[in-house]
């Protein structure tokens, strides 16, 4: 019985594998959706019934529904190069030549689209997907088997004649379509609108329930066969092997026999390229001959063999509507622009940075200018110029703010600086909750459960006001705890008047005069630009939502005066909104439930502070047209999320000190500071008791991060706090992971080049750690040892031409320590 059980598990398994790669990879589906779902169902019961024939490479693994609390550090046993980038024809030109000067004979090469999404290395054992990797540092990434296995481009098993074991690499993205179906859903429930597909994308990724993952309907493309015994002997014909074993690879790529087949390959796609269904953001060019590529070999970061073309910004013109201007951790002021939205590079632009006051002022920007709009590397939007001809010249130009937007307190700037602080870090919310966001991160105390939106639920609570904290919270006090999360995606606030965007206004109220679609209010609003000229607009009898919903808002006018209150194109007051809606509660010209009900009105800078009053808590209506309305979500700690957080908290007091003096968020200190700092002062009291000059003493620190230092534990607060975190158990002395084992290596230094293949690049630099010596990041007259594994490149002539530099091998520095 359980023979036939099994044989028709594995059946089912087979055909559901076969009917993935007809759909994915072929494009040629041979069963309807309907048929595939009652069979991946009938697998999913046997599969529960019969856990003992459980498979990790099951079609049933799609749907997803593992849960990953922490993804652990992988090392790649290949490391993920990086690309150089060329920017035009003569790079390109430039490339080749140096590439034929090198090898000498004729060169072919293979284009490829540049795909906009998330790098990713999957091992394969025996046909089957055995391991998912992102690509990290290069060196080492993430493990994200269980979300990988729910991307249907991606083969669980493969077809065919395939190598034992190897790797392939690709990039995992989103399709517009997919992405927009996303946005749709999250407008929907009243979140926050991701701002591209490959945030989106990458994001996904490190989610952890695998269901969700699944949800997000990912794509995959692989582009590069990975191993150490090549089976093959160009690059394009493991592309072909590789779409016979199942896998998803472009159908786009091209292989060129010159450089004019480039450049046409280039010029075409430039032209066609947002005609794709997903994005890309330029070309990549590879040497086809496996033989070649070996030959050409690798510089300390990318390839010689391969090049990445990109494709120059695209450029848009927009309206500015305002700056405002964001505070970080450490009190840094950013200002923002805030633009009229406008479609640049496939993707709606809202915002971009102006960075500093010197930026402003180079661009001579002015209130309401048209400006010019690029995005950086095709990803981060910037403003790179002005359309004087469309200035009004009565427009004022920006002056940048002399005080903190958040707290009130007056900015400072040093003369060596071009950016303006806020120095009130204890008592400027956005300060307070960045130095906590910092604390809990991942690098530093690792804390589970403390997201932004939960710091700033506690913080708002009177909870928590700095992270020392943290170490106080007891779970019982946590649960149940509520906040709308503000996420003012206008930027724009008139005399304490929150303005929300007019097609969720007009959405919103819809839902009790008309019933409009998202699609419906947005494009009224696109037509009115403002709630007032509503009555303008003329309605066929037969649209009846709209005719009604014409109609009540008509009527709701009545009692309210548009002229009062401060709105531009696109947005509302929300004051204005909520008397349309909510006359009894709103309207001061009718009786009403307060004494002063204009004073409520006027101080609605938060929702928090309306959903407080009892009487609008009874009306079941109230909340859900606030979160339709705006730009909000609302968070809450609920029982499990405060067992998660408070036993994390726990754990946390395991730290090693280098995290903890990392963590505390000194400024300049980062990571690797902070490990030199605590191998050479071993604890905490003898870094607080040392002066500059012997803190700068140590290498890589100098004066700017020593006078840092001693003005952190010159003041009283962060005294007191780190007081307390010692009481609490955490690890302010060193431990012995990062005391040296020996000092074998003591007054030399070391640099690693090339391919390693005895250890990998952190493995080898601890090790120097260890026993005592240094790593350098260059080859100079300061290194004793270059340790050259394969392909090494231009460091070993450096280091030959200096002459004193000690040239040796893998296995020669692991006599040196005696390994």
């Amino acid at each position: 019985m359980s023979e036939n059980i099994q044989q028709k598990i594995e059946e089912l398994r087979a055909e559901l594998h076969q009917h993935n790669y007809n759909y994915y990879i072929l494009d040629e589906a041979t069963i309807s959706d309907f048929e595939f779902d009652l069979k991946l169902k009938e697998l999913q019961e046997l599969e529960k019934a019969y856990p003992e024939f459980y498979d990790p490479n099951s079609p049933t693994l799609r749907i997803g529904g593992e849960i990953t609390k922490n993804f652990p550090t992988i090392q790649h046993q290949f490391r993920m190069y990086s690309l150089d980038n060329s920017y035009d024809f003569d790079d390109l030109e430039d490339w080749e030549k140096r590439i034929i000067k090198t090898i000498d004979e004729p060169v072919e090469f293979v284009a490829e689209l540049k795909y906009d999404g998330a790098s990713i290395s999957i091992l394969y054992e025996n046909g089957k997907l055995k391991q998912a990797v992102t690509r990290g540092d290069g060196f080492q990434g993430d493990e994200i088997t269980a979300n990988v296995k729910t991307i249907s481009d991606i083969p669980l098993t493969l077809k065919g004649n395939f190598p034992h074991q190897f790797f392939m690499r690709g990039e995992i993205y989103l399709t517009r379509k997919n992405f927009d179906k996303i946005n749709l859903r999250r407008e929907e429930e009243g979140l926050d609108l991701f701002m591209n597909p490959r945030n989106t994308a990458s994001g996904s990724l490190k989610m952890q329930d695998s269901g969700e993952v699944s949800k997000r309907k990912l794509s995959a493309v692989l582009y590069q066969f990975i191993s150490s015994e090549i089976p093959a002997e160009t690059h394009w014909e493991l592309l072909q092997n590789a779409r016979k074993w199942g896998f998803n690879v472009s159908e786009q790529a091209r292989l060129c026999k010159n450089l004019d087949e480039i450049k046409d390959f280039i010029n075409y796609w430039d032209q066609h390229r947002h005609e794709l269904p997903f994005e890309i953001d330029g070309i990549v060019l590879k040497v086809n001959s496996i033989q070649q590529q070996s030959k050409l070999g690798f510089t300390a970061k990318s390839p010689r063999w391969a090049m990445a073309y990109k494709f120059k910004a695209e450029k848009v013109e927009t309206q500015l509507r305002s700056v405002t201007y964001q505070v970080g951790r450490t009190g840094a002021i950013t200002p923002v622009a805030n633009l009229k939205p406008v479609l640049l590079a496939g993707t709606i632009v809202k915002r971009a940075s102006l960075h500093n006051e010197d930026i402003i002022k180079k661009l001579g920007l002015h209130e309401h200018d048209f400006v010019y709009v690029e995005k950086g590397g095709e990803i981060i939007p910037k403003i790179v110029g002005i359309n004087l001809e469309k200035r009004n010249p009565e427009n004022k130009e920006i002056q940048y703010i002399t005080h903190c937007p958040e707290c009130g307190t007056e900015l400072v700037r040093t003369e060596d600086q071009a950016i303006h602080f806020c120095p009130n870090e204890n008592g400027c919310k956005p300060q307070i909750i960045g130095r906590i966001q910092h604390f809990v991160s991942r690098k530093a105390m690792d804390i589970e459960g403390l997201g932004g939106g939960t710091i700033d639920l506690l913080f708002h609570n009177n909870i928590i006001s700095n992270y020392a904290d943290l170490y106080n919270l007891k779970k019982e006090e946590i649960i149940g705890l509520e906040k709308w999360l503000e996420n003012d995606n206008s930027g724009i606030k008139f005399n304490n008047e929150l303005q929300v965007v007019l097609s969720k206004a007009i959405f919103a109220l819809s839902k009790s005069w008309g019933n409009l679609t998202v699609k419906e209010a947005e494009d009224l609003s696109n037509e009115i630009k403002c709630i007032d000229k509503i009555a303008d607009i003329k309605v066929s009898s037969d649209n009846k939502k709209l005719v009604k919903f014409q109609k009540h808002i008509l009527e709701a006018k009545k009692n309210v005066v548009y002229s009062d209150f401060n709105s531009i194109d696109n947005y509302v007051s929300l004051n204005y909104i909520l008397q349309l809606k909510f006359p009894k509660y709103f309207c001061i010209k009718t009786d009403n439930l307060f004494d002063d009900k204009s004073s409520i009105l006027n101080s609605l800078n938060y929702i928090d502070e309306i959903l407080k009053i009892n009487d609008f808590r009874n009306d079941k209506h109230f909340e859900a047209f606030i979160a339709s309305i705006s730009d909000r979500s609302r968070v809450g700690i609920k029982e499990k999320s405060a067992e998660i957080i408070i036993k994390s908290i726990e754990k946390s007091k395991e730290i090693s000190f280098d995290k903890v003096l990392f963590a505390i968020g000194i400024k300049h200190v980062g990571e690797t500071v902070a490990k030199k700092l605590a191998i050479h002062f071993q604890n905490i009291n003898n870094l607080i008791n040392a002066s500059i000059p012997e803190i700068a003493s140590v290498e890589d620190i100098g004066d700017k991060i020593a006078e840092s230092i001693v003005d952190f534990f010159s003041k009283e607060k962060n005294q007191e706090i780190l007081g307390r975190l010692q009481i609490a158990g955490l690890q302010f002395t060193l431990n012995s992971e990062l005391e040296p084992v020996s000092n074998l290596l003591n007054n030399m230094t070391f640099l690693f080049t090339g391919s390693l293949t005895k250890f990998t690049r952190d493995k080898a630099q601890k090790l120097v750690e260890e026993n005592g010596g240094r790593n350098l990041s260059a080859v100079s007259k300061n290194l004793n040892y270059l340790i050259a594994g394969e392909n090494a490149g231009s460091k070993v002539k450096k280091a030959e031409d200096i002459g004193t530099v000690n040239i040796i091998t893998e296995e020669e520095f692991l006599n040196l320590i005696n390994l």
